[in-house]
This record gives C-alpha cells, sequence and structure tokens, in this order.
C-alpha cells in the first residue's frame, strides 16, 4: 500500500504518516480469534507481552492495535498531538532526532517525526499510539496475516495510518520492566506429541541434547532451525491435521520449525511436539544464528 488512508476508515485522534516503513512493519493486535475452522490463523502479535505493555503504557486497552517492526524499526510523522510507547526489542528513540525514552509514554508534537530505531538486540519492537491503530477490522481483528493476506498490508512510505481517539488519560508510571530477548541462547520448553512416535529414539535423544541455531528463512509464520536433521521411525505420510501456535512441525529436510501467530491452522508433516504459548515470545525475539536449545517435556 503505497500512499492514500490505510484500511479506509479514518480515526478521530488525527493520523500517522509512514517516513520509514523499515524491513517490515505491520498493524497487529491480539489477533483473529476463532476462525481456524475457516483456515483463517490467529495472526496478531508476536510477542504479545510487549504488545500489552506498550498499550498499557499510553492508556490502551490490551487488544489497541499497534505498530510491529522488524529489525530495522520505522518512522512515522504525526499529524496532531499524540502519546506513544516504544517496547519489544531495545531501540533507540528519536523525535525530530532528539533522543527520547524508550519503554516509557512520550508526547509526540504536532509535525513531529518519531523515528524507531534499529532493534538491539532483538527483533521486533512495539510501538503504540494513544488511541490505538484505528485501521478497519477485518473478521474481529486490525492485524495483519501475511499468510493468509487478510488486514492492512504492510506499511510502505507514505502510508497514512488513522489513529483512534484516547480512551482516557496516560498513567503514571515509574518503571514498566519487562523481558529482554534471549541474549546467547534460545531456550524452548518443549511438550511432547502428539506425533512423536513418528521419530526414532535417536531422533527425540537428538533432540534434547543438540544446539541448533535461528535460520535467516524465519519469519512471523515460523522460526526456522538449522542443525542436526531428525530421523522419522517409518515411512509415510500423515494426512493434514490442525495445527495450533508452537507446534514444532519436522518438514522433509528434518530441521524443527517452530509455529508463531501466522502459521497455517492445518498441516502433514508431524508435530513432534509443542511449544508453550507463553515460552514463543522469546521466539519471536530470537536473531538469526542464535543457538537454540529445546527442553523436553512429557505429556
Amino acid at each position: 500500500m503505497t500512499g492514500g488512508e490505510a484500511g479506509g476508515v479514518p480515526g478521530t485522534g488525527g493520523v500517522l504518516e509512514v517516513v520509514r516503513a523499515g524491513a517490515l512493519t505491520t498493524v497487529q493486535d491480539l489477533g483473529r480469534v476463532g476462525h481456524a475452522h475457516l483456515g483463517v490463523p490467529r495472526s496478531g502479535a508476536l510477542d504479545a507481552p510487549a504488545h500489552r505493555l506498550a498499550n498499557r503504557l499510553v492508556g490502551n486497552p490490551e487488544d489497541a492495535a499497534t505498530l510491529e517492526t522488524t529489525l530495522t524499526g520505522c518512522a512515522v510523522r504525526a499529524e496532531r498531538p499524540v502519546v506513544v510507547a516504544v517496547t519489544g526489542a531495545p531501540c533507540a528513540v528519536r523525535i525530530d532526532g532528539r533522543p527520547a525514552p524508550w519503554g516509557a509514554a512520550v508526547r509526540v508534537p504536532a509535525g513531529a517525526v518519531l523515528d524507531v530505531g534499529a532493534a538491539r538486540p532483538g527483533v521486533r519492537g512495539y510501538l503504540a499510539v494513544a488511541g490505538g491503530i484505528a485501521v478497519e477490522p477485518v473478521l474481529g481483528s486490525r492485524s495483519t496475516d501475511l499468510l493468509s493476506g487478510l488486514g492492512p498490508a504492510p506499511l510502505a512510505e507514505g502510508t497514512r495510518l488513522p489513529v483512534g481517539e484516547p480512551a482516557g488519560p496516560v498513567p503514571r508510571t515509574d518503571a514498566a520492566p519487562a523481558p529482554g530477548p534471549p541474549v546467547g541462547e534460545l531456550v524452548l520448553p518443549l511438550v511432547l506429541g502428539p506425533r512423536d512416535d513418528w521419530f526414532t529414539p535417536a531422533a527425540l535423544r537428538t533432540l534434547a541434547r543438540a544446539t541448533y541455531r535461528v535460520s535467516s528463512a524465519s519469519n512471523r509464520i515460523g522460526l526456522r532451525t538449522e542443525g542436526p536433521a531428525l530421523e522419522r521411525a517409518g515411512a509415510g505420510e500423515l494426512p493434514s491435521e490442525g495445527m495450533v501456535s508452537g507446534a514444532v512441525q519436522v518438514p522433509p529436510d528434518g530441521r524443527p520449525v517452530v509455529f508463531l501467530a501466522d502459521h497455517p491452522t492445518t498441516g502433514g508433516y508431524p508435530v513432534v511436539g509443542v511449544v508453550p504459548e507463553e515460552a514463543l515470545a522469546a521466539a519471536a525475539q530470537a536473531v538469526p544464528g542464535l543457538p537454540v536449545r529445546f527442553v523436553l517435556l512429557r505429556h
């Protein structure tokens, strides 16, 4: 989308104009719940705790839409004065070139440019604005879904984003602690099943003991890994079955893939286990090349 009003329904709290779109910046809320039977992924913010925190800092409900940035951040110009907060991966925040707080509410004057810098460390940042990003909902959510194409297109220079009316005053906050991106390695708990019996005992030992690395091919659909292949116990293929966020699917190359928010709702490759949802925020912030270890749990 280049230029024009994103979503077609202007808010009442002004407009943000995209000056720098960054590597990949999308509108995200908490996703589309209840449509998997129609083949529609949940989508939503990959780092849900960071999304919720950004909204709390500016006085929004937790399901208000934010901007999710990837690696290189983004920059927007405020048509009217707005209050914003940036959370997720730590980064430099600047307003018209002057340093501004990260992880706190800050006022952006009318006409000023808010620049969210590159993630250091981590992958994804969250920019909340008081009133929320007020693009038109699709199936009850404002989230961009890269797999199905639902929701607004990823941001492009010149995109104009409507802002909603603030819900109330911005809360006073002395400190807003939040877990940072994984540093050194990503450790993921893994509840085995439902198809762990499709793999040899040696493969499960490998999964428990080996160190994988985050692949540069990872995206909002899944965190792909590089490392030793997992050997199947037999030949054949599964019929397609339902998939959940956190499912660790093993494609023919044998390297585990951890499904994230934009994952398909069905799949035919065996799922060796499931990463609990509370651990997925760390996976969303894991940079390419970061070592990954799985801690196996029996269901």
